[in-house]
């Protein structure tokens, strides 16, 4: 059974686009070849890593969804065999998308055709945290079975803690965990070093592979890029969902 991850989140500028490149990558890396579609009508991030071969598909006119393109992905979705499907979607694009995925009983329709419809949706730290996580509890609640969930949980912008509590012990969390299929923990980094490498790297829209075979950057730029995919990747690794 293909899996068909779909990154939601309403907030904008969290990791969505980091998350699918990741992901991608993380599915190349196990030999499996993943159909990469980018759905944002605004900043097409995940459609700039050359490497990934990303799909751009634009399902909006306006503030609506063009349900004919729509349609159209999920054509695509549903001639991709047996490989799983990777779609990345921007903040602008999430309520009309959600909705129609919800009106449209997608999760059904593709648990029927034999795939699974695994959503996933980023947790951060600092100002973001309280509107990242009504996010998380917004798409469980409006998203019935069989949709599965993994939650991000991206540590960039400060630890993900209220009240002296981690996310796990969060009432929100608590109330869906039943829904959580796994929680993916994004590696801390050091901003002047592993942090400075990442985002350089991120900026260029590089994969690992590929800057990892750049003879321009320093050994020690290359390193610390290793530990940080190792790291992650391991993480993945606990994610039987992926």
């Amino acid at each position: 059974m293909s899996k068909i991850h779909m990154m939601l989140q309403g907030k904008g500028g969290v990791g969505k686009s980091f998350i699918s490149a990741m992901l991608a990558q993380y599915k190349k890396s196990k030999g499996q070849a993943p159909l990469c579609i980018d759905t944002d009508p605004v900043n097409g991030t995940f459609h700039g890593y050359k490497a990934l071969d990303v799909t751009k598909l634009e399902i909006m006119e306006g503030d609506e969804i063009n349900s004919r393109k729509f349609d159209m992905l999920i054509e695509l979705i549903a001639g991709n065999g047996h490989d799983d499907v990777i779609v990345d979607n921007g903040s602008s694009t999430f309520v009309p998308l959600s909705h129609y995925l919800i009106s449209n009983e997608v999760g059904e329709l593709l648990n029927t055709m034999g795939h699974e419809l695994v959503i996933h949706t980023v947790v951060t730290g600092g100002q973001a945290l309280l509107d990242t996580i009504n996010g998380f509890s917004q798409l469980v609640s409006q998203f019935p079975e069989p949709a599965l969930f993994t939650v991000w949980l991206n540590q960039y912008w400060g630890p993900i803690e209220h009240e002296k509590r981690g996310f796990e012990k969060f009432k929100a969390y608590q109330d869906n965990r039943a829904r959580v299929s796994a929680i993916v923990t994004i590696p801390q980094l050091k901003e002047e070093t592993f942090g400075r490498d990442l985002s350089d790297m991120l900026q260029e829209r590089l994969t690992f592979d590929e800057a990892l075979q750049m003879d321009s950057l320093t050994i020690m730029t290359r390193q610390r890029l290793k530990i940080f995919k190792s790291k992650l990747f391991e993480q993945m690794d606990s994610a039987v969902v992926l």
